[in-house]
């Protein structure tokens, strides 16, 4: 089994798709594909940011203080036009004149003598990317309330010190007991084994493709059958094959992503996150890892049970994508909100391992639900290992 093991290891080596995929990908195309996200995302905000809006209004004399705000806010223009209804500014936004249009009602002051609001019009397409123009505008309206208020305020004889008291006679004041790593740890934790996971998938669904149906292709499966070697010890073989490269992939991948994060705390202001992993200890990685290695079993086996079931490599590829989507089904589901780790879902395959990893993250992980989920996900490991030696043994579907 271990020369097995070394044979298949070695070939893989010599193959550069495999080191693309186990090595080159999680060192250098993930974190990059990762900074360009970031990047394109930073992009847009700032050009939505930077970005100058044209915009009309009507009644504009009778919320001086809201016109005057509007009109020297580096974010907006006015367009000069003869609006005069709600139906006219809709057209002009539909024909792109105006970016938003605004309607002020002619009783705006008066209106709160007589013990009643005024209602304002905002006219924009809500649909398109310009949305966010509606919270900027509210906060320029909500401010002009304020000193309408105020007015209101010093008419009654209300003294300045007391407004606010009553305009807010009950302030809350969160006093939160979770800690840096908790608080952050619930927000990145689920995206962590969204990452992890579909590595330790992706890294052996190559190779074991090449290991099983690739020799079938290559007509070297028949050589290795004729070997003195027992087909429990082959297939072993290529199991633990398929197992190190799954492994050694989600590890690189661990690995190369606390280097970039390292680097990019240089440039950028991500020091909140690098603490907050940096509490990690040892236990905590050693855990992770403790729950990756029987999921990692898992596809192992499965994906190895494939490739040797399919007539070709291309046969074998068109399989591993149900699979894939199988696989972040679950992790679909840890990642739902309120959905925590408990007796009930420590029983469902890879959603228990996603959860175990979130609350190692947040270091409030009950051990014992990681015992539990070890056990069942080696048990269903082995299941599937055997399952997998059984399908090597037979013939119609080696030869199939």
């Amino acid at each position: 089994m271990f020369e097995v093991f070394l044979k298949e290891l070695k070939e893989l080596l010599r193959d550069r798709k495999t080191l693309i995929f186990v090595v080159a990908l999680p060192v250098a195309i993930f974190p990059v594909i990762f900074a360009l996200m970031g990047f394109l995302m930073s992009k847009a905000a700032l050009e939505a940011e930077q970005k100058v809006h044209n915009y009309a209004i009507i009644n504009a004399e009778y919320a001086p203080e809201f016109k005057d705000k509007l009109f020297f806010h580096k974010n907006f223009k006015l367009v000069e036009g003869d609006f005069k209804t709600v139906e006219e500014l809709k057209q002009a936004v539909k024909d792109e004149v105006i970016d938003v249009g605004i309607v002020i009602p002619s009783d705006a002051r008066d209106a709160l003598e007589s013990g009643s609001s005024n209602e304002w019009q905002i006219v924009f397409n809500d649909a398109s990317s310009l949305s966010f123009i509606f919270t900027r505008i509210k906060e320029m309206a909500e401010e002009f309330s304020q000193t309408l208020q105020s007015e209101q305020f010093n008419k009654l004889g209300i003294a300045k010190e007391h407004q606010e008291s009553l305009l807010n006679p009950v302030v809350l004041e969160k006093v939160d007991t979770a800690d840096l790593r908790e608080n952050l740890g619930e927000k990145l934790g689920a995206l962590i084994p969204y990452l992890l996971i579909p590595l330790v998938l992706a890294g052996a669904s190559y190779p074991a493709i090449d290991l099983g149906a690739g020799e079938k292709e290559r007509g070297t499966l028949e050589t290795l059958l004729l070997t003195p070697i027992p087909r429990t010890e082959l297939v072993l073989g290529k199991f633990f094959t398929v197992l190190f490269t799954s492994l050694a992939t989600a590890l690189i991948t661990v690995a190369s992503m606390g280097v970039w994060m390292k680097l990019a705390s240089s440039f950028f202001d991500v020091e909140k996150i690098t603490d907050a992993f940096s509490m990690l200890g040892f236990m905590d990685f050693a855990l992770i890892l403790l729950l990756l290695i029987p999921l990692a079993c898992v596809f192992s086996s499965l994906v190895l049970a494939i490739s040797i079931y399919a007539r070709s490599f291309k046969e074998a590829q068109n399989y591993m994508g149900p699979l894939s989507m199988l696989a972040f089904l679950p992790l679909i589901v840890a990642m739902m909100p309120n959905m925590e780790l408990s007796m009930s879902t420590a029983m469902v395959p890879i959603t228990n391992v996603a959860l175990a990893i979130k609350e190692i993250i947040k270091g409030t992980v009950d051990y014992s639900y990681v015992g539990m989920i070890f056990i069942a996900t080696a048990v269903l490991a082995g299941v599937l290992m055997a399952a997998c030696v059984h399908w090597f043994k037979k013939e119609e579907v080696l030869f199939r």
